[in-house]
């Protein structure tokens, strides 16, 4: 499951948000498809930028990101780079793009179902979904050490009375 970060469930939610507002959907687009409009909302690369990067790789998003080379100064690695620095690793970035991660559908609004990928509504749905899960996780994650936040002088100490 992907790594919870900022960027990632606020790029999800704008995706959404520009999902339903009507930016141009079209799954088989590198550059509007699901991947495509997480790439425009959370960088300021054009849906026509994107597809230039992407098509200097073979495939879909799905085999683009499990032939990333490290090394290869390609423009593709570019963009699964700026995936991955969101939290996403090689299966997210597949998981995206088909709506197949199991955990994210178990916690769709009403119950488990499969979503189409093609479908804006199910993209929306999915990417929702998903912000609010990792939202969770990361407000979860994150420990305050209250009496470091006090100082000494500040602290209550409360000791038994007979």
């Amino acid at each position: 499951m992907a790594y919870p970060t900022i960027a990632l469930i606020e790029g999800l939610r704008k995706a959404a948000a520009g999902l339903v507002n009507g930016n141009y959907y079209a799954w088989g687009h590198h550059g509007a498809c699901n991947c495509g409009h997480l790439l425009q909302a959370t960088t300021t690369l054009t849906k026509e930028e994107i597809v230039t990067y992407a098509h200097t790789g073979t495939g879909e998003w799905t085999e683009l990101a499990q032939e990333t080379c490290s090394v290869s100064d390609a423009p593709i690695n570019l963009l699964l780079k700026k995936l991955q620095d969101l939290g996403l690793t090689p299966t997210d970035i597949h998981n995206l793009e088909y709506l197949e991660d199991r955990e994210i559908l178990n916690r769709l609004p009403g119950g488990f179902k499969w979503l189409k990928r093609n479908v804006r509504e199910h993209v929306v749905l999915y990417f929702e979904t998903m912000a609010n899960m990792l939202e969770e996780r990361l407000l979860n994650s994150i420990e305050v050490n209250y009496s470091a936040l006090l100082p000494q002088s500040a602290m209550i100490v409360f000791s038994e009375q007979e």
